[in-house]
């Protein structure tokens, strides 16, 4: 039998509008269960938001087998679509980020298992 697939790794960021900080954190605390539910389905664990200096770092793993047709699934949720009417307007994407998008990807540099 195969070794397990290691998951694949995402990381990304975004800023976070200074005057949305405690909002953000706010609605944090409480995520709603079925966006948590959606991700679950879409096969992303171990996910993260990290803060410092109104940069959002978001980490997460992905151990599905079809990651665009996941995350496709993700955007089409009607819960994910609520929870991100709440959550966008308190963000500001990375200038480097093209038009439409928000997160913007990292590139691994370095990993230790």
């Amino acid at each position: 039998m195969p070794a397990p697939r290691p998951p694949r790794r995402v990381a990304s960021v975004i800023r976070l509008r200074p005057e949305h900080a405690e909002t953000y954190r706010t609605l944090h605390r409480a995520v709603p269960q079925p966006v948590l539910d959606t991700l679950s389905r879409a096969h992303v664990t171990n996910y993260s938001i990290f803060l410092r200096e109104n940069t959002l770092f978001a980490y997460y793993e992905y151990t599905g087998d079809d990651y665009e047709a996941d995350m496709a699934a993700i955007a089409d949720d009607s819960q994910t679509r609520r929870w991100w009417t709440l959550t966008d307007p308190c963000q500001q994407p990375l200038d480097s980020a093209r038009p439409g998008e928000r997160w913007v990807s990292g590139e691994e540099l370095f990993h230790l298992d």
